[in-house]
């Protein structure tokens, strides 16, 4: 068949097996051009493996300091007429170049919220790396089910006590209007919390180190975005800002536990993801925030932001903020950068879209996210979406 992408609304609904192989590998080789990165951590466990920030560690742990790996995700399988999730055939490419450089590459695909797949992942350990050094946890999921009671809880993007009126972007138009998103319920607000908070990173911890498949003085990493002032009424002080305090929370407890050296909230630049995709404002900010980077030659994407991470900031002595936060959205939060942001959120329109942002370039990032787009790639071919690139 011939595969093209679906888009309804922010969702691509399809996926390109031989293109999401091409990303794979662009991946790869921005990290092993750069050389090896330094590291003890040989053995790693992603949770969240599939797609952005995780899957790019998993590149870098693997390609650059030569680690074996236990991923998790949960992804959709292809059929002979339907294409696979973007994540599935991402974790396929990355297993089959993983292990043709000689590497450990296993994946446990299913609900990492739930004490099976828990269990399946502690198996996986034990049978292929014995323990594990670094847990990276990189999940990002509307729903999630508590294991212990069986309810079922959604996040909600939204603001806190009162409504928001902000700029926002259809990135399908590019039209650039005026949105009043109402305030969470008290409700909404704590469902946010036990779906992107810490509670579920504590578990997997807990679950872990009572199978005893956590090395001494092991490292776990969660990722966030706290962003600018621009996005704050949204985000930071939304209700996603709510979750993402609750991770400063899980991880100082992970601390008490473990020592000062073993859990670190890691927080990262904006990205063109799905899942930002769906947030009223930020597809807006993105927009603008490519080109401003972009012209003071600070760019990054999922891989760059992650190597980096490994290749400087996890190095030591490791450098942390008031809050024991590890940043690597020093980059995007500078003063010149959110200086020339603060000066050109005010101009936007949907006339000055062209010159003050880079619609472009994030659309051809999003669907790079689905394998559409790569350089090298016959779109026109004939493709079965069963093939792993």
């Amino acid at each position: 068949m011939i595969i093209e992408p679906k888009i309804r609304g922010f969702i691509c609904t399809t996926a390109h097996p031989i293109g999401c192989a091409a990303n794979v590998q662009r991946q790869i080789d921005h990290v092993v051009v750069k050389g090896a990165v330094e590291s003890a951590r040989k053995r790693v466990l992603v949770l969240g493996c599939s797609t952005g920030y995780g899957l790019a560690s998993r590149i870098v742990t693997t390609f650059g300091s030569g680690a074996d790996t236990v991923g998790v995700s949960f992804e959709k399988e292809p059929s002979e007429s339907k294409t696979a999730s973007a994540g599935w055939y991402n974790n396929r490419a990355f297993e089959k170049r993983a292990q043709a450089a000689g590497r450990i590459a296993v994946t446990v695909e299913g609900d990492a919220f739930s004490d099976a797949i828990k269990a399946e992942t502690v198996a996986q350990i034990r049978e292929h790396l014995g323990q594990v050094d670094l847990v990276v946890y990189s999940l990002a999921s509307p729903v999630r089910t508590d294991p212990k009671t069986g309810e079922v809880y959604r996040s909600a993007i939204k603001p806190m006590h009162a409504p928001v009126k902000s700029k926002t972007l259809n990135t399908g138009t590019g039209e650039v209007s005026e949105v009043e998103i109402q305030p969470a319920t008290a409700e909404e607000a704590e469902a946010t919390v036990k779906v992107m908070g810490g509670e579920d990173w504590e578990l997997w911890i807990a679950a872990l180190a009572e199978a005893g498949v956590l090395a001494d003085g092991f490292t776990t990493l969660n990722y966030t975005y706290l962003g600018s002032e621009l996005t704050w009424p949204i985000y930071h002080k939304g209700t996603l800002g709510s979750a993402k305090a609750d991770l400063d929370r899980a991880a100082s407890a992970i601390r008490a536990q473990f020592g000062d050296a073993s859990a670190y909230v890691v927080a990262l630049k904006a990205v063109v993801t799905q899942a930002s995709s769906a947030i009223p404002v930020v597809p807006l900010y993105g927009t603008m925030l490519l080109q401003v980077m972009d012209d003071m030659g600070l760019g990054e994407g999922c891989i760059e932001q992650i190597d980096r991470l490994f290749r400087v900031k996890l190095q030591a002595p490791v450098a942390l903020d008031e809050a024991h936060r590890l940043r690597v959205d020093d980059w995007e939060l500078s003063k010149a950068v959110q200086d020339e942001m603060t000066r050109r959120w005010p101009l936007l329109s949907t006339e000055t879209l062209d010159n003050l942002a880079d619609l472009e370039k994030y659309r051809a990032e999003f669907l790079r996210l689905f394998g559409f787009g790569l350089s090298g790639v016959d779109y026109g071919a004939d493709v079965d979406p069963r093939d792993i690139g």
